[in-house]
């Protein structure tokens, strides 16, 4: 595996591969590397990529002032011991001065979309992953980039921005990777107490309930919305952010649901850990 820090000798061990017309496949990650970020990489081989490519880049656009970037979990040693064993050929690490040099003005901004959910609860969070996934699609210039379904709203602004700017990536996305007590897997499930680990799994029961719910008949979107908020506040140790029943993959508020697709999503704090997920339940014609 080869590991590069500057966007020039990346570019320069690429050109090569696309010359001779070879699938590149990408997976942008933060690092602190987890069986999430490894099945996206793992995924990329087997969905044919010659050559996988992975960038490890903790973005400072999309944290706020109160918010954990210098706190950020790393490990680079350990992350690119994983790379090599999941297969990566090539390991982007770049410093932040050459992300974005001195007088970066530069922004892009997905409007819409972004109000909502994290959106609301985080300002300015998806403007900085936007900006950042612009620039790594321009640096790697891959045909396929692989992200986690576990961060939905990301991956529903990623696919808007790809195709609102005529990117020519197809935007891949893998179902979310969860623990035994069906926690989705997380960097941040790192600053998670026992206590609090054990606590969190109330996320996924409650939206699993919460699914049941509608298969069996719910179609009120405050009625889903009731059972997703009572479910999380059931638990002690938890600090609700949102909990909130929208369409998929447009994110609009919903006072009914179906036909289609509908996103049941909650972010909620247990200590200092903010946790999302997610359920997608699709209703069809009744």
């Amino acid at each position: 595996m080869e590991v590069f820090e500057r966007t020039a000798d990346l570019r320069g061990y690429l050109a090569p591969v696309r010359a001779q017309g070879r699938r590149i496949g990408f997976v942008p990650t933060m690092g602190f590397l987890h069986a999430g970020h490894l099945a996206l990489m793992r995924a990329a081989r087997s969905d044919g990529a010659d050559c996988v490519v992975a960038s490890i880049f903790v973005n400072p656009l999309q944290f706020g002032p109160r918010e954990d970037y210098r706190d950020y979990p790393r490990d680079l040693d350990k992350d690119k011991e994983l790379c090599m064993q999941a297969g990566v050929d090539a390991l982007f690490v770049p410093p932040v001065e050459e992300m974005y040099p001195r007088g970066f003005a530069t922004h892009v901004e997905v409007t819409g979309i972004t109000d909502v959910l994290c959106g609301r609860s985080r300002p300015g969070h998806f403007k900085g992953v936007a900006t950042v996934v612009v620039k790594l699609f321009n640096i790697a210039r891959p045909d396929c980039a692989y992200f986690g379904l576990k961060d939905a709203q990301q991956v529903a602004v990623i696919q808007r921005m790809t195709e609102d700017l005529n990117l020519p990536v197809e935007v891949k996305v893998h179902p979310t990777v969860r623990e035994k007590d069906g926690l989705a897997v997380s960097s941040r499930n790192i600053y998670l107490s026992p206590q609090e680990r054990q606590a969190a799994a109330v996320v996924y029961r409650t939206l699993e309930r919460t699914a049941e719910a509608v298969k069996k008949g719910e179609r009120h979107a405050e009625r889903l919305k009731k059972l997703l908020e009572d479910g999380i506040r059931s638990e002690q140790l938890s600090r609700l952010d949102y909990a909130e029943v929208v369409s998929w993959p447009d994110l609009r508020l919903l006072a009914q649901i179906g036909p289609g697709r509908t996103l049941l999503a909650v972010a909620a704090y247990f200590g200092t850990a903010r946790l999302i997920d997610n359920i997608i339940v699709d209703v069809g014609v009744e």
